[in-house]
């Protein structure tokens, strides 16, 4: 693959859904783009917080927490796409890495191994991290087609607005990468 069809993919961008985005599940959210090739997509959503906290996968997976657990309460869990809902999925930081580790970038790594959770419990974990059900999946060509069809708009990923858990914030955050408020685009498409 040449350095220049190399450029025209978008790992480590948000994904910022259109105003106009019609699939209910992924209106109003940002997804972390972490792989994206010739073959497709694979994202986490970042800012669709489900009922439930990070102690509860803890308690569902039988992992003890060693410190204080009311931190763990206050954290959500994420709702990160339509696939694979049962799986859990750890953006984390880099620096520390487990048997499942891929790191995207130096700064931010993904993980699937229950080890990680096992060290979040223990105070062992990384610095930054946030955990999601589920991630969202796009066929050959397919985000392309989106895209084209104005349901997105991208931007360079920053960590600070990953691992934020202001989750509320983080479409105003991601918008704001590219100097564009969300609230003053029209839910109209159109192309140029």
């Amino acid at each position: 693959m040449s350095a220049d069809s190399k450029s025209t993919y978008l790992e480590n961008h948000f994904l910022i859904a259109m105003p106009q985005m019609q699939d209910p599940y992924f209106a109003d959210t940002v997804t972390y783009l972490w792989k994206h090739n010739a073959d497709g997509a694979l994202g986490i959503v970042i800012n669709k917080p489900l009922q439930a906290c990070i102690a509860d996968i803890f308690e569902e997976l039988e992992i003890v927490c060693s410190i204080k657990e009311n931190i763990f309460r206050q954290r959500q869990v994420l709702a990160g796409g339509p696939v694979e809902r049962d799986k859990g999925f750890i953006l984390h930081d880099s620096g520390l890495s487990w048997e499942s580790s891929i790191a995207v970038t130096e700064n931010v790594t993904i993980c699937t191994s229950k080890s990680i959770l096992q060290d979040i419990a223990a105070g062992a974990g990384p610095q930054n991290y946030l955990v999601a059900l589920g991630c969202a999946g796009w066929d050959a060509g397919q985000l392309e087609r989106e895209i084209s069809d104005n349901a997105w708009l991208t931007a360079p990923a920053r960590a600070d607005v990953i691992f934020s858990t202001d989750h509320s914030s983080k479409r105003r955050a991601a918008s704001a990468i590219l100097g564009i408020d969300l609230n003053k685009i029209s839910t109209a498409a159109g192309h140029s």
